[in-house]
C-alpha cells in the first residue's frame, strides 16, 4: 500500500492547512523536500515534521524529555561516528541496535552502521535539535545513559524516565570543572591555568597577580576537561589545532561570574586559560585603587579638561581597566553622552553606553570608534589602543572637542608619548591632544592579620635597592597565616606615576626628543616616579619592600 504523503499527514495532524500545503507545493517545486521547505518558511516545526515522518514510515518517534539511553548501545557507536551521521544509539536487543535519526530515507547510514557494529539497525525518529543535544549530553556530560535493566519490557525501556540533574552532578568531569571554578572564585583568583605536561596536568591560579600551583591531575582527565570547558563556552570541540576563544556565564554560590576561555595548542595538548570577571562587583573609588592625596589632585585636574586625550599605561594585568572605570565614574553625569568601546565589556555602569568589540565580524576598535563619533559623544573610552588606525582616530577625536580615555602597553608615563609616535601619529597631533598620562602597576597588599613590623637600617640591601640608602626605613613584611593562605598578602593596590603635559613637554614632543629627556622634564615638572609612590606605600604599611622591587624599575 502506498505511503501517505507527508503534507497530507501534516494537514491531518492540524499542523498545516490544506491551502497552505497547496501553496507550498507550488512554490517549493519538485527539487525541494516539502518538509524542509515548510520548516524554513516557519509554517511547521521540526517536531511536527518528525512526528509526521514517524507515521509515514511507521517508525517510533522519540523526544529527549522522555527517553534514556542504554550504556551498551552508546558503547557501540563512537562519538565521532554519531556526529558524522547525526544519529544517537538508543538500545541493544540481541542482535538489533536501535538508533535515533532525523532522516528515515538515508539508507546509507543504516548500511554503514550495520557494517560497523555487526548488528541489524532499527530506526527511530527524533528532531535534529534533539539529536544534537543528545550527542552533547551523552558523550560530553555523561547524562541520560542508564545501565541495561533486562527485567523491564522493551516498551517500558524506551519510555524510561529521563535522567535527573543528579546524573550531571555524578559525572566526574563535570564535578571536576565545577570544583576548579568554585575554588578559583573562593580563592579570589583572576585566572585559571590548565597546563598539560609530559606526565600529567598542572593546575594553577593567579591570585593577587602571582601564579600559584594548586593541584596536579592525571593526564587522562585532560581531554574530558578541555572538551567540557569548550562545550560550556560554545567552542568547536572538534578543533584542536588552532587557538580558540569562548565565554561562559556560570552561577557560583548566590551570584553569577563571567569566564573568558582561551585555548592554545601545545606539544602536550591544549592549554586552557580562563579569566574570571565578576559582573556584579561594586564600584571602586580613587581611594580603593590606591591613589594618594597628591595623585588624586592630579587625577581630578586631568579629568577637568573639557577635551583631550588621557592615557592609562602599564603591562597586561596592571589594573588599567579599573582605573579607566574610576575615571568614568568621576565623569559620569546626566548631561554627558559617554560611550565605551571594550573587548570584553568587564563592568557595566548605569548611564554609560558600552559597546562590545567583535573582530570576527569586522567590528574592531577603529570601526566602532568611527561610528561612535557620529553619535554626538562627550566622552569616549577606548579599552585599548592596539593599532595605528585606532590611535590616529582617537587623537583626532580628542582634537575635535571630545574627551578620549584609552590605555596603552608601555613601561612608564613618558613612554606613552613615544609609543603614539611609533604608531605613526604625527608628533604635533600628539603634542596638541594629550592632556596627561597615568602609568601604573599593581602590588600585593600586606595581610592585616599577620604583617610583621621591620626596620631597615641605612645602607641595608633593601634601602640601597630602593635608592634611599641614607635613610632608615620603617616598614612591614609578609608573614603568612590561614586568612591569606600563608602568602602574607591579601588583595592588591596600585602604584602610580602621573604626568601632566605642559608647554615645555609639548615642545619636546614636537622635536621628537628621546624618552629619557621627556622623563627628566616630567620629573622636573613634579611627576612622582612609580618607585617613589611605592616607597610611600611601604612607609604606610600597605605593601612590602619585596613587592615594590618586584614591579617597579629604577634607572
Amino acid at each position: 500500500m502506498a505511503r501517505q504523503r507527508l503534507g497530507d499527514l501534516l494537514v491531518e495532524m492540524g499542523a498545516l492547512t490544506q491551502a497552505e500545503l497547496e501553496l507550498a507545493l507550488k512554490i517549493a517545486g519538485k527539487d525541494n523536500r516539502i518538509g524542509d521547505y515548510l520548516i524554513q518558511q516557519g509554517l511547521v516545526t521540526p517536531q511536527d515534521v518528525a512526528q509526521a515522518l514517524s507515521k509515514q514510515f511507521s517508525l517510533p518517534f522519540l523526544t529527549l524529555q522522555e527517553i534514556s539511553f542504554q550504556a551498551d548501545a552508546v558503547k557501540r557507536i563512537p562519538e565521532q561516528v554519531a556526529r558524522r551521521y547525526k544519529v544517537v544509539p538508543v538500545r541493544v536487543d540481541d542482535n538489533r541496535l536501535t538508533i535515533a535519526s532525523a532522516d528515515p530515507l538515508n539508507v546509507l547510514v543504516t548500511d554503514d552502521l550495520s557494517f560497523l557494529t555487526g548488528l541489524q539497525i532499527e530506526l527511530a525518529l527524533m528532531t535534529p535539535a534533539d539529536i544534537e543535544r543528545a550527542i552533547e549530553r551523552i558523550y560530553i556530560r555523561g547524562e541520560l545513559v542508564v545501565e541495561r535493566r533486562p527485567e523491564l519490557p522493551q516498551e517500558q525501556l524506551i519510555a524510561a524516565p529521563v535522567a535527573t540533574a543528579a546524573a550531571n552532578e555524578e559525572s566526574p568531569i563535570v564535578r571536576l570543572v565545577d570544583t576548579i571554578i568554585n575554588q578559583a572564585v573562593e580563592d579570589h583568583a583572576s585566572d585559571i591555568h590548565i597546563e598539560p605536561e609530559r606526565e600529567g596536568l598542572r593546575l594553577r591560579y593567579r591570585i593577587d597577580g602571582v601564579l600559584q600551583e594548586v593541584n596536579r591531575l592525571d593526564k587522562e582527565v585532560h581531554s574530558g576537561l578541555v572538551t567540557r570547558l569548550k562545550v560550556m563556552a560554545g567552542m568547536d570541540i572538534s578543533e584542536r589545532r588552532i587557538p580558540l576563544d569562548g565565554a561562559i556565564r556560570s552561577q557560583v554560590g548566590g551570584g553569577w561570574i563571567d569566564l573568558r576561555v582561551s585555548t592554545l595548542p601545545t606539544v602536550h595538548g591544549e592549554k586552557v586559560v580562563i579569566r574570571l570577571f565578576d559582573p556584579g562587583r561594586r564600584l571602586v573609588s580613587m581611594e580603593d585603587i590606591g591613589l594618594m592625596a597628591q595623585h588624586q589632585q592630579l587625577f581630578k585636574r586631568m579629568l577637568a579638561y573639557p577635551y583631550g586625550l588621557i592615557l592609562v599605561c602599564g603591562p597586561t594585568g596592571s589594573g588599567k581597566s579599573t582605573t579607566l572605570q574610576v575615571m568614568l565614574q568621576e565623569l559620569n553625569d546626566v548631561s554627558k553622552n559617554i560611550v565605551t568601546i571594550e573587548d570584553p565589556v568587564e563592568f557595566q555602569t548605569p548611564g554609560i553606553s558600552h559597546v562590545q568589540v567583535n573582530s570576527k565580524i569586522g567590528l574592531g576598535f577603529a570601526a566602532v570608534l568611527r561610528s561612535v563619533l557620529r553619535q554626538d559623544p562627550n566622552i569616549i573610552m577606548v579599552g585599548e589602543t592596539r593599532d595605528p588606525e585606532t590611535a590616529d582616530i582617537a587623537v583626532r577625536a580628542a582634537l575635535t572637542g571630545h574627551m578620549v580615555l584609552t590605555s596603552l602597553h608601555t613601561n612608564d608615563a613618558p613612554g606613552a608619548i613615544t609609543r603614539l609616535i611609533d604608531m605613526d601619529v604625527e608628533p604635533f597631533l600628539v603634542a596638541s591632544s594629550v592632556v596627561g598620562v597615568v602609568a601604573q602597576r599593581l602590588v600585593r597588599r600586606l595581610c592585616p592579620h599577620c604583617a610583621r613590623k621591620v626596620v631597615y637600617a641605612p645602607n641595608s640591601p633593601e634601602t640601597i635597592a630602593l635608592g634611599i640608602n641614607t635613610e632608615t626605613l620603617q616598614a612591614y613584611e609578609a608573614a603568612g597565616c590561614s586568612r591569606c593562605h600563608h602568602t602574607g598578602y591579601r588583595g592588591r593596590v596600585g602604584v602610580f606615576e602621573m604626568m601632566l603635559v605642559n608647554d615645555e613637554m609639548r615642545e619636546l614632543i614636537i622635536q621628537q626628543s628621546a624618552g629619557s629627556k621627556l622623563r627628566r622634564a616630567a620629573l622636573a615638572n613634579g611627576m612622582q616616579a612609580l618607585r617613589t609612590d611605592g616607597i610611600a606605600k611601604i612607609r604606610q604599611g600597605i605593601t612590602s619592600v619585596s613587592e615594590v622591587l618586584r614591579v617597579t624599575f629604577q634607572e
